[in-house]
């Protein structure tokens, strides 16, 4: 007669549910969401640089857009994300030469990044409005 096997028990894979959100973890996939969010953004600065090398009405069509306030936020999306995945990635960097692995010094370094990059926008964008004369 054929033997019938049991089915052994095995543990479960856990699934998002039951993890607890962490800084380290948010950052991990906000990297890689944002790091897609820049080929979008890629495409508007080599739009730009078409439209700068084409002739000023396509400038100016390019410019229509990027004035806008819907384009504005935009750039200003775009200027975060840059240096969010910089940041980002500087972080990586520490931790494939074994630097800042244990939770606290992790979490100390992903919210730095994210002052970082948040910090940093602020700062281009200053610059950017006093230089055109908003400020």
């Amino acid at each position: 007669m054929a033997e019938q096997r049991q089915a052994v028990e095995r543990p479960l894979s856990p699934h998002l549910q039951i993890y607890r959100v962490t800084i380290t973890m948010a950052m991990s996939i906000l990297h890689r969401i944002v790091g897609v969010a820049l080929y979008v953004g890629t495409a508007l600065v080599a739009w730009w640089l078409l439209a700068t090398a084409t002739g000023p009405d396509a400038y100016a069509a390019f410019q229509s857009v990027a004035g806008h306030w819907v384009g504005q936020i935009i750039l200003f999306g775009y200027t975060w994300a840059l240096l969010h995945h910089l940041f980002g990635g500087i972080r990586y960097l520490f931790w494939d030469e074994i630097v800042g692995l244990n939770n606290k010094t992790a979490d100390i370094v992903s919210w730095l990044a994210l002052i970082a990059s948040l910090g940093g926008t602020v700062i281009v964008w200053g610059i950017v409005c006093t230089s055109r004369g908003v400020i």
